[in-house]
């Protein structure tokens, strides 16, 4: 496989964070080419403030590192595989300035470049937080394979920043062109969003939740953490509790409402929904102590200094559908428990995690099943 982005910049050896000989599974895609490719047929002028939304494993900036260009994410993992990308190639520390979707972004925003996320609602999130910075003389240029630029994506531009439309098809990649529109008065924000919780989940029922754009189901509870609420581990004596890919944090809530002894740690790869988390550990007046963390699953936590961890894995990563994540968090967590330490997990039943349960704890038993998820429980020995 070709391991090399080709750009008019030159050719980019781009690896994932975090990094794996055995994933095929490339940095960058056809989206990323077309956008460099117009940019450079174009000579679209990049001496100003270039901003880059949504690069994905940092291709886009590690490219344009010679405009300074500041990217945002919503991405632990993508800053990861950003600075290792311009480490590669001999760019200078500070020459691309890495942001997070929770930081104010730049003032004045001369060329914006949006690689188009997953999540509608992070990408109206993003619009939003930029239009103030946007002016009638800035290039916006969106890029996205076909299959993810939708007449909801382009409404979105339009809504917020100005007229937009879309280019022909290359590759099966599509971009998008956005004039802005001074006069346009953008809408106020929906996010971060909130909602109450049902009755009859435990612990949890009738609480607050707090959702920031581009968290899981972030209107209502989705039903595979309905059902995990319903079968978490009753309490115990002030146990480090982990809640791992913790999303909105309801789930670590939970724990700490009804164990307010334990102290629980909630971690996610992504800004937006560690953020997530503490609004929602912080609306509910839990009274127990947590620690709030962006991170590469349990990278960092002591190994045997854990006695719970609780894990709904994603398996997707953007478009892709992948299980490498989950035996990431699998491998962590055994790594992170103390002898006698349990990992729970909530995943879909044909995902079939009881066997890479077994294969690493030599043990998984059934906690509770229904027709579409399974909840299952591995113990260190």
């Amino acid at each position: 496989m070709n391991d090399r982005m080709t750009t008019p910049w030159g050719e980019f050896a781009l690896t994932r964070f975090p990094e794996d000989p055995r994933d095929r599974l490339r940095a960058w895609d056809a989206s990323d080419e077309y956008l460099l490719r117009y940019l450079a047929q174009e000579g679209v002028p990049l001496s100003g403030t270039v901003v880059v939304v949504g690069d994905r494993w940092g291709a886009l900036v590690t490219a344009l590192a010679e405009h300074r260009p500041a990217q945002i994410t919503d991405s632990h993992l993508t800053q990861e595989a950003t600075r290792a990308n311009l480490a590669r190639h001999g760019v200078e520390p500070g020459a691309v300035r890495l942001l997070t979707t929770q930081e104010p972004p730049p003032d004045r925003v001369d060329v914006l470049l949006v690689r188009v996320p997953k999540s509608l609602a992070l990408l109206e999130d993003q619009l939003l937080r930029l239009a103030p910075a946007v002016h009638a003389g800035t290039v916006v240029v969106g890029t996205g394979m076909v299959k993810e630029i939708h007449t909801s994506t382009l409404r979105l531009f339009e809504r917020i920043l100005g007229p937009t439309r879309t280019s022909l098809a290359e590759k099966k990649a599509r971009l998008i062109f956005c004039t802005p529109d001074a006069a346009l008065e953008p809408p106020a924000s929906p996010w971060p969003y909130v909602y109450t919780l049902p009755d009859g989940i435990g612990p949890a029922s009738g609480r607050t939740v707090v959702n920031h754009a581009g968290v899981f189901c972030a209107e209502r509870l989705d039903i595979g953490t309905r059902f995990f609420l319903e079968h978490l581990p009753s309490g115990g004596d002030g146990r480090r509790v982990v809640d791992l890919g913790c999303g909105n944090g309801v789930v670590g809530t939970a724990v700490a409402l009804a164990d307010p002894a334990a102290e629980v740690l909630f971690v996610d790869e992504s800004f937006q929904a560690v953020a997530s988390a503490e609004a929602t550990y912080k609306a509910n007046g839990v009274p127990g102590h947590a620690e709030f963390r962006v991170g590469d699953g349990l990278a960092g936590v002591p190994s045997g200094s854990v006695d719970l961890v609780l894990n709904n894995p994603p398996f997707h990563s953007h478009q892709a559908t992948t299980d490498a994540t989950a035996w990431r968090m699998f491998t962590g967590a055994r790594r992170a428990l103390r002898p006698g330490g349990e990992l729970w997990v909530i995943g879909n039943r044909h995902l079939g995690y009881h066997v890479k349960l077994r294969k690493l704890f030599g043990n998984s038993r059934l906690v509770a099943s229904d027709p579409k998820f399974v909840v299952l429980k591995a113990v260190k020995r």
